[in-house]
């Protein structure tokens, strides 16, 4: 956008800087306002300061949109949020060229049930965690179970949420049909 200057009242003057960032980045918006006398010309508003802050404001924006670039799809240059809601659709992409079944909600539905959307949530105290092997991750799988399902192409880390969320449905998939099946503990 462009800088404005326009006048509310004899005596009010309001100056407005945005930086738009095209993508996920979204908008970042500076606004100055100061005052003037009427009979007199308003001096610029705009100080080292301010110029300082939309240069802030500008870089954070920056490292916004670095971070949303990481998140790409392995295929199509998909990008997704670092976020549930990011992580859930990029599993969904993951899992549909592998044909493992599950819907959004029904895996938003377990991981909320199973770790509050935590993907560092460890269960240290069923009997999983009481023989050695916690549940980790936002669908509390197990190691061996996650090794068993694991899909190539997705990091091989238990607690990547990502990686996680397929492994799981396609867990799940085996032994129920589909995510959508899990109502309770799996």
């Amino acid at each position: 956008m462009r800088n404005a200057l326009r006048t509310l009242k004899p005596t009010r003057r309001l100056t407005t800087t945005a930086l738009t960032v095209v993508g996920t980045a979204g908008i970042a918006a500076t606004t100055l306002a100061g005052t003037a006398h009427a009979e007199a010309p308003a001096k610029p508003t705009a100080k080292p300061a301010a110029i300082e802050s939309a240069a802030s404001t500008a870089q954070h924006v920056s490292a916004q949109a670095a971070q949303a670039a990481k998140a790409e799809d392995e295929a199509g240059g998909q990008k997704y949020a670092d976020n549930l809601d990011g992580w859930i659709r990029e599993a969904r992409a993951i899992m549909a060229k592998h044909d493992i079944p599950g819907s959004y909600e029904g895996i938003k539905r377990n991981i909320i049930r199973e770790s509050a959307g935590d993907p560092n949530a460890v269960n240290d105290w069923d009997i999983n965690a009481k023989k050695g092997t916690p549940s980790k991750g936002l669908l509390q799988v197990i190691q061996p179970t996650f090794d068993a399902y694991h899909v190539e192409g997705t990091p091989d880390d238990l607690t990547d949420p990502v990686a996680n969320i397929v492994a799981a449905c396609n867990y799940a998939a085996d032994r129920y049909g589909t995510m959508d099946n899990v109502d309770s503990a799996y």
